[in-house]
Order: structure tokens, then sequence, then C-alpha cells
């Protein structure tokens, strides 16, 4: 979400370092509504995708103002997962581009009360983690194995990753 903010906002299709939220204020009332989400009362199991938010939220704040409150909604929506946990993180391992952002990683260490910290200090590549795990399950959906079970994601039923669709051989 605050990449796309930034991209419409800015010339630039991130917030290099956190600089711009750095920047602004948080919209507390925006901040709110998107707290309010439905997805923060239901119970584990769930799962939600990036689609499943609207940037419309902080509509009418500055580029600073609503990369900071994005920023801070990142944050608070890791926070919420801490009464799901059986105990508390001693840190937050961060991976993906986020990692690169001082303000982010800032404020999930301050509002997950945990310091949060790139995957590399575990030696684990931070730009190629997530392209591994999606290597992982491509290899698990071509094989026909399950990927999302009702006990982990509150699919209703076990399920694989969609559908293989192979290139037509020409004649």
């Amino acid at each position: 979400m605050i990449d796309d903010w930034v991209t419409r906002h800015t010339n630039q299709t991130w917030d290099e370092g956190g600089r711009l939220a750095a920047r602004g204020a948080v919209d507390q009332r925006a901040l709110a509504r998107l707290l309010a989400h439905p997805y923060f009362t239901a119970p584990p199991p769930k799962s939600l995708d990036r689609n499943g938010w609207d940037i419309d939220a902080v509509a009418g704040l500055s580029a600073e103002d609503g990369a900071a409150t994005l920023t801070e909604f990142t944050a608070q929506t890791i926070a919420a997962a801490l009464p799901h946990l059986p105990s508390r993180p001693t840190r937050w391992l961060v991976t993906g581009g986020g990692r690169h952002n001082a303000h982010l990683m800032a404020r999930i260490a301050a509002a997950a009360s945990a310091p949060a910290v790139p995957v590399e200090t575990l030696g684990w590549g931070g730009d190629a983690l997530e392209a591994q795990a999606f290597g992982f399950l491509a290899i698990r959906a071509v094989q026909g194995r399950v990927l999302s079970l009702p006990s982990t994601t509150g699919a209703a039923y076990p399920v694989s990753g969609g559908t293989l669709h192979r290139p037509i051989k020409p004649s």
C-alpha cells in the first residue's frame, strides 16, 4: 500500500528509506478507518491479500501524511497479530523491500515491542526469499499438492495453488 501511494503521489515507486513517511504526520482518523477492517476482529486462521485493502482511506492527505499513515498502518497490522501468538516474539525478521525502509522498521519495532531486523541477520537472502517461496509453492502446485489448509488460512477445504496452464503445441 505504501508503494501504491508513493507511486500515485510522487515520481518514485517506493518510499526510499522511509524518508517521505518520516516527513509526514499520521492521520489518526484515516488510521482508525484502516484498522477497523473486519479482518482484524476475525479469529485465526485467516488470510487476506493486498487486494483486500483500499488506499482511499488516506485520500486527500498530502504525499507525506499518506505515506506516514500507511507506514503506521503496516506497523500496527503486525502488532495486531500479537494476541494470536503463543508467546511474544523477541524480534521480528523482515524480508522484502520493507526491510530497506528505516522508518517502517522503526515503526514495526515500536508498535510490536521488539526489534525489527532484516532476515540477512540469519544469513538469508532477503531479496530472494519471496521468489524462493513462490518457486517452492509452484513445484507443489505442479505436483497437485495442497498449499492452503483450513487450519492455516481459513480456506473451506485443503486446496492447491490455482490452475496450471500449459502452452499449446503448434501443429
